[in-house]
C-alpha cells in the first residue's frame, strides 16, 4: 500500500485530540466546513462553518470514527442527531487554551463558497485557498487577543490567557 492508498490521518488525530482534551480537563471543539453531507443545525452555521462542542458533558452518544463523527447534542434546548463526515472537519482544540491541530478545507471547498444565508454563530475558522496552498501551510491556533499583527509574523506572543476571548486560527507562514 503506498501513501496514496492509505487511509487518512484525520480521523486518528481528531481522536488523539480529543483524548488529550479529555486528559487534560479541556472543552473539545471541532470546527467543520458544512455542506450537504454534514448533518448540523443549519440555524447555526455561520459563513458555511459550525464551531461544535465535542465534550463528555455536551454530548450524548459520541462516536470517533473513521469516516465520521457522531453524536446527539441539545441546541437551543431541542434534542438533534449530529453527523459530520471526518472529512469536513477543519480543525480540532481545546476552547480554555486554543491549543490543536487544523486541517487544510476540504478539496471541494478550497475555491468554491458555501451558498447559505448568514445566521449568528461561531467565529470563521479557516480562510480559503488554493489546492497548493491547502497541501503546504502550517495553521496555529492562538487566542485572539494575543495574535501579533499581520507583519509581525517573527514577534513573540504573550502566553495564553485563562479563559474569555475565542480562540482563533493564524496562518503561519
Amino acid at each position: 500500500m503506498n501513501a496514496q492508498e492509505s487511509t487518512s490521518t484525520r480521523p486518528y488525530l481528531i481522536r488523539a485530540l480529543y483524548e488529550w482534551c479529555t486528559d487534560n480537563g479541556f472543552t473539545p471543539y471541532v470546527a467543520v466546513r458544512v455542506d450537504g453531507s454534514v448533518q448540523v443545525p443549519r440555524e447555526y452555521v455561520k459563513d458555511g462553518e459550525i464551531v461544535l462542542n465535542i465534550s463528555f458533558d455536551a454530548t450524548s452518544s459520541l462516536q470517533l470514527g473513521n469516516d465520521f463523527i457522531e453524536f446527539k447534542a441539545r441546541f437551543g434546548g431541542k434534542p438533534r442527531d449530529i453527523l459530520v463526515p471526518v472529512g469536513r472537519v477543519i480543525a480540532i482544540y481545546a476552547r480554555e487554551n486554543g491549543q490543536g491541530m487544523a486541517f487544510p478545507p476540504p478539496v471541494d471547498m478550497v475555491d468554491a463558497a458555501v451558498d447559505m444565508a448568514p445566521v449568528p454563530s461561531a467565529p470563521s475558522a479557516v480562510q480559503s485557498a488554493t489546492a497548493e496552498q491547502a497541501d503546504e501551510r502550517v495553521v496555529q491556533l492562538v487566542p485572539a487577543e494575543s495574535a501579533p499583527a499581520e507583519g509581525d509574523a517573527d514577534a513573540p506572543r504573550p502566553p495564553p490567557g485563562t479563559g474569555g476571548a475565542r480562540p482563533s486560527l493564524k496562518r503561519v507562514k
